[in-house]
């Protein structure tokens, strides 16, 4: 094969290839979206307005779930030092599911001076598919607790999407919500039991074994008289 030729055939294979891999990664969707909050804190009702973006990357069988405000909103009447604040959220699933998935970050690394927007650092959740399908994730409640008050934010309307993900179910997943309280049973792990079932149980064993004992003895006392009998 000439030259020209091979190098063509190169860039054909490296343009299909190309187009196979956008084709095999997941179809997804993001858009800034304002939200306007409506804030109850300690001093009182406040309003404000944040763009909020919401990204997702494939981890495993599910998805990183990143939250993220561009404006501050709410704000203290007093600093708040390092660490004094610790910020967490709801996002609200739509679509090909439904519910709310919890996304929480760390705790304010500078000071927040008095009288100014608070700035919430980066959010983050794993989101695990029960279903197939596109899901979207909107923006929901925001809680900020500071110096031993609560402070909830809530979108005053449905501010839409900020994701949307085609994502497909977790092998094994239900679609139900996954309760991890036990059920079953495992013997091999099990730890003995003490309640009263057990104790009629082990007087029964007990009793069974004086029983036995009983009767090997008086077993043992006959065959002693026989044989002291023959001696005679």
């Amino acid at each position: 094969m000439s030259y020209p030729k091979r190098t063509a055939a190169l860039a054909s294979a490296a343009a299909l290839a190309g187009s196979a891999v956008l084709m095999a990664a997941p179809a997804a969707h993001a858009a800034v979206v304002n939200v306007n909050y409506q804030c109850k804190t300690p001093i009182g009702d406040k309003s404000a307005v944040s763009p909020i973006d919401i990204k997702g990357v494939k981890s495993g069988s599910g998805y990183k779930i990143t939250m993220s405000w561009q404006k501050g909103v709410s704000s203290s009447p007093v600093d708040l030092g390092k660490g004094a604040m610790n910020p967490s959220a709801t996002i609200e699933l739509g679509g090909a599911d439904s519910g709310t998935m919890s996304v929480t970050g760390p705790a304010n690394q500078a000071v927040v001076p008095a009288n100014t927007p608070i700035k919430i650092n980066d959010l983050t959740g794993t989101y695990t598919p029960k279903k197939s399908g596109k899901v979207t994730f909107t923006a929901g409640v925001l809680t900020i607790k500071a110096l031993g008050t609560t402070t909830t934010c809530t979108p005053t309307s449905s501010p839409g999407a900020s994701l949307t993900l085609d994502v497909t179910a977790a092998s094994g997943s239900s679609g139900g919500t996954r309760s991890d309280s036990g059920g079953g049973s495992d013997s091999a792990g099990a730890l003995p039991q003490t309640g009263p079932e057990d104790s009629a149980i082990a007087l029964g064993t007990l009793g069974g074994t004086v029983l036995l004992a009983g009767a090997a003895g008086t077993l043992w006392l006959t065959r002693r008289n026989q044989a002291a009998r023959v001696r005679r």
